[in-house]
């Protein structure tokens, strides 16, 4: 078997941290063993200490490379018994096949150990480096191979991780006294594993023989993913290659695929079924080759499609076949038959083409065969073409009706998006994996500076500036010279973050530059393809020195001392927070598995509106939609000149965390004219947030299409979606919602929201930029639009509906208010004598309290559930305030930055904008005076006020110590609820007293 394993995993047990002490003394001896593929290695043991340090290398054999994404590496932590007698178990960690990375991008990881049983008290955390070698099996005989392959593979193996029996690994969780015995005895396993090693292959060859039978189910799963169905001889053919050829596993690639992937790519219905969507019939017709009768000649021929008012051309070939497919949408059709000609085309002596019809073949479209994947793909057949002129003719096609679901559809002429234009074609996008990028810059030496023409008195002042492509950031200025306060070798340690994406930018430019006289004192090129790549704060990135070179004149100008590194740690956000899709980690080792799968059925549009016009004379609308959720952005096929269009594309993706929002919007095609392109134009855009979803759940529902024009918001249609969340494990759905919604480096190590949001909007120009070189381009307009990328941008219309959502949240407490003070004021006296009955109540009984508020909540929420929303919401107008905004303020929002409004329309705009903060401007005064009062009962600044607040403290204290709490509580209740005619009109004598606190607002200019 060691012939076929061309790849070694290797895992470097490093250190664990914080164990929990086993032994009775306070201490552990801890050891770990490690499972892969059958494979067992074990660590030495770390006598009594809580932070063991290892730095042991084990190495596992591979035995088949496309199964490694579905193996799973187990790492058990136990204390050696030999120093105690209590449980030795101290935690364990699993690691899926699907974080393994190839050597060169490992990095240092810690895993928290996790518990085996609900009752295991395990604490502390391992760090770990897994990664894969791929090595060239070596070159023998081919009669050597048997005797060579068990001294081969026992050499691979060290003394001290010789391989354990397979019974003990089963028994060994069972029992941990089992266990030990078994660990004991060394010598007896490693002889044990040396034996079965030299055993004849007839055991290896049933293993190998095995293995390809459970991998035969993989490529109908691979095949479902490319829209082409196996058909029954392929699945033959291939599982007989992979008997018949058992090493070419070994000799695969470094693409792999993560079970948990696989089993969502099998159970791809939007693939197989398109149970979402509506089938839709369209009549294919594949026209191969032509035959002459006569071969003295040979034209350029080609054929012609006619079905009614339709008629389409394959393409002018010489010697070549076409092998061209069309696919006709059954519903515009104008005639029940179909017509296909052969034409040839020669030229003349005065180079003009003259063509001649070879003849023409009749279709009955009633009586065409209908197909439906999986069937097997239909085959092309002669057929005599008739013609009076030239005979015994013939053309190789097939025709048949079928659906959308058809493999041949993607690649095939459409007739309902404009035939083979790219720019029409349905297609899948995927936005460019992001890095944090960090550069610390901590010092300099040997600064060389340029010599200015004439000396200055003041020293210099310096300043780095780092460049990735387009980013620039520059750290604090310093300065250099002769005084106390400076140094001749400044430091800073300054951070700095860029967005980097893959692939990456070649170098990071480092330049210093001088303040004083405008110029450069040197420059670095730091090559980004040797950077440190790291995934938690845990280890710190080696610091470097490079040097700094100038001009020609000056090859060396000084050195400067940097930490750079790439953080796999955070999720790099490219979207507005409330609609964020993806909060993954951008490093592969800290991947974790779906938990559900999206399933997104397009089924069409209706009532849409002309937004632009065709030829001059009549509107029209080439509609087609853009689905955006994670990395993943999907574009349907453009239904051209439809108001009422109708995709039915179906479309899934993985989904990691439930709270999160999937993004759909509507777009009219204007790039698909090459003589007069155009941009896209927006026709709306609505939002799903998948918590809001039930599991296993279709929903098939309408939303509106409204868009906010310069003139106003206006509903353009409506668009038909369906929608499902399928999740197969309920508890780890819940699991979410206990767990942090960003990576632990956001938590650990957080970024200043000023730095985020310029990161953001960095990661935003990244994806738009790369997704727009894209062919064909997805729009800048259409994923500005999608990401929200402007929501930072001043509008008064967003303003005010911000205010009135904190104004909305404001309400319940104030309807609470309303309802304290009808209860006060005895507007009900029924109500009011039950909230007396109330107080005494919870006054007497007070452990009574907590358990009543929460039955009542649940109560609450329980009668809720029945009206619970049925239907996703979606983008809410009147929520958006579209219909309460001015013209001007709208204009105002459509306006780029810098403005390009005349200086009036600005002067006007400048003015209410300063009205607007005028008045919360006041706001916040108000708000500052009530905290300023409440500092000034214990400042001193008013003392008689502070005076009479000291000596109440002084007779709420002696009362307190002689009076019950309960009687003072229910003695203020009665008191607060007393009766009206016990009350007074003004103000009662605690609220005129803080209203003559003093404020500092009478020391403001």
């Amino acid at each position: 078997m060691s012939e076929t394993c061309t790849r070694k995993l290797i895992v470097e047990v490093c250190n664990a941290k914080n164990l929990m002490p086993k032994d009775g003394q306070g201490t552990a001896s801890a050891y770990a063993i490690v499972d892969f593929d059958g494979q067992r290695r074990r660590t030495k043991t770390k006598f009594r200490d809580l932070n063991p340090e290892w730095d042991e290398k084990l190495e596992f054999l591979v035995h088949d490379t496309d199964s490694m994404p579905s193996e799973i590496l187990e790492i058990n932590l136990y204390n050696d018994k030999k120093t105690g007698k209590r449980s030795t178990f101290l935690g364990k960690v699993k690691i899926a096949g699907s974080g393994f990375v190839k050597a060169g991008s490992e990095t240092l990881v810690y895993y928290p150990l996790e518990k085996r049983s609900v009752f295991s008290q395990i604490k502390g955390e391992i760090g770990l480096k897994v990664y894969y070698i791929d090595e060239d099996p070596p070159a023998a005989p081919a009669e050597q191979k048997p005797e060579a392959t068990a001294p081969a593979a026992a050499e691979e193996k060290p003394p001290e991780d010789a391989a354990k029996p397979e019974g003990e690994k089963k028994e060994e969780k069972a029992e941990e006294n089992k266990e030990e015995k078994k660990e004991e005895p060394k010598a007896e396993p490693s002889t044990e594993a040396k034996k079965e090693e030299e055993k004849p292959n007839p055991p290896q060859e049933e293993k190998e023989s095995k293995k390809p039978e459970e991998a035969s189910p993989a490529p109908p799963a691979a095949a479902v993913e490319v829209d082409n169905p196996p058909s029954a001889h392929s699945e033959e053919k291939t599982s007989k290659q992979q008997k018949d050829k058992p090493t070419d596993t070994g000799k695969s690639s470094d693409f792999t695929i993560n079970d948990l992937e696989l089993r969502s790519l099998a159970s791809d219905r939007s693939r197989s079924a398109y149970d979402l969507v509506d089938r839709m019939a369209f009549l294919y017709v594949r026209v191969v080759k032509a035959k002459r009768a006569s071969s003295e000649s040979n034209p350029a021929m080609y054929a012609k499609l006619a079905i009614g008012t339709h008629s389409i051309k394959t393409k002018s070939q010489n010697d070549k076949d076409w092998d061209q497919v069309f696919a006709f949408d059954k519903e515009g059709l104008n005639s029940t038959s179909l017509e296909v000609s052969v034409w040839a085309e020669e030229k003349k002596e005065n180079e003009e083409k003259t063509e001649s019809c070879l003849g023409t073949v009749s279709f009955d479209l009633q009586e065409v065969p209908k197909r439906v994947p999986p069937d097997s793909p239909l085959a092309p057949q002669w057929y005599s073409l008739e013609s009076e002129k030239s005979l015994g003719n013939d053309v190789m096609l097939a025709v048949w009706v079928g659906t959308q679901a058809d493999e041949a559809f993607q690649e095939a002429w459409q007739s309902d998006s404009g035939g083979l234009i790219p720019e029409t074609r349905a297609k899948v996008y995927l936005s460019p994996k992001l890095w944090y990028l960090r550069l610390t810059v901590i010092q300099t030496q040997d600064l060389q500076p340029a010599l200015a023409s004439e000396p200055k008195a003041r020293s210099p002042e310096l300043y780095v500036k780092a460049q990735l492509g387009a980013q620039v950031f520059k750290t604090g200025r310093t300065s250099v010279g002769s005084s106390s306060s400076s140094s001749a070798n400044p430091t800073w340690n300054e951070d700095l973050v860029f967005v980097a994406a893959e692939p990456f930018e070649p170098f990071l430019v480092v330049t210093m530059e001088d303040v004083t006289n405008g110029q450069s004192v040197g420059h670095a090129k730091i090559p980004m393809a040797g950077i440190e790549r790291r995934t938690d704060d845990r280890t710190e990135p080696k610091s470097r020195w490079f040097n700094l070179i100038g001009d020609e004149n000056r090859p060396y100008t000084g050195r400067i001392h940097v930490r750079v590194c790439l953080e796999g740690g955070y999720h790099v956000l490219d979207e507005a927070a409330h609609v964020t899709s993806d909060v993954r980690a951008a490093a592969k080792q800290l991947a974790k598995a779906p938990i559900g799968l999206l399933e997104v059925g397009i089924r069409g549009a209706t009532n849409l509106l002309p937004v632009k016009t065709k030829d001059g004379t009549r509107g029209t609308t080439d509609a087609y939609v853009v689905a955006k959720y994670g990395p993943k952005w999907v574009r349907t096929r453009t239904i051209l000149d439809r108001f009422n269009p109708r995709w039915n594309e179906q479309y899934t993706w993985d989904v990691y965390d439930p709270c999160t929002v999937l993004t759909i919007g509507v777009f009219d095609n204007g790039r698909y004219k090459r003589d007069e392109p155009g941009k896209d134009i927006r026709v709306g855009k609505i939002r799903i947030r998948l918590s809001t979803l039930d599991t296993n759940r279709v929903y098939l529902n309408s939303y509106s299409l409204t868009v906010l024009l310069p003139g106003g918001a206006k509903k353009i249609g409506e668009i038909e979606i369906a929608v499902r969340f399928s999740c197969s494990s309920w508890l780890s759905l819940m699991q979410e919602y206990a767990t942090p919604m960003l990576p632990r480096m956001h938590y650990v190590r957080p970024l200043g929201p000023a730095q985020q949001d310029i990161l953001r909007h960095t990661a935003m120009r990244i994806v738009t930029a790369r997704l727009a070189r894209s062919e064909p381009p997805l729009g800048q307009e259409v994923v500005q639009f999608m990401l929200d990328s402007d929501t930072h941008m001043w509008s008064m219309r967003r303003s005010k509906a911000n205010w009135f959502r904190v104004v909305g949240c404001l309400t319940h407490a104030a309807t609470l208010a309303r309802w304290l003070d009808g209860i006060r004021t005895w507007v009900h006296p029924p109500t009011t004598i039950l909230v007396h009955v109330l107080l005494v109540a919870v006054v007497l009984c007070p452990h009574l309290l907590l358990p009543t508020v929460f039955m009542y909540a649940f109560l609450i929420l329980a009668l809720r559930f029945r009206y619970r929303p049925r239907v996703p919401h979606n983008m809410d107008p009147r929520l958006s305030y579209v219909d309460a905004v001015g013209q001007d303020e709208l204009d105002e929002e459509f306006d780029g930055f810098p403005t390009t409004r005349s200086s009036d329309v600005v002067r006007i705009r400048y003015d209410r904008l300063r009205a607007l903060s005028g008045r919360a401007q006041t706001l916040l005064g108000d708000l500052a005076a009530q905290g300023e009062r409440l500092e000034a009962l214990c400042s001193w600044r008013d003392p008689r006020a502070t005076g009479i607040f000291m000596v109440f403290c002084l007779l709420a204290s002696l009362v307190f110590y002689a009076v019950p709490f309960k009687v003072f509580v229910l003695g203020s209740g009665f008191y607060y609820l007393r009766h009206p005619r016990f009350r007074d009109d003004m103000p009662s004598i605690p609220v005129n007293f803080f209203r003559r606190l003093p404020s500092l607002s009478d020391q403001i200019l």
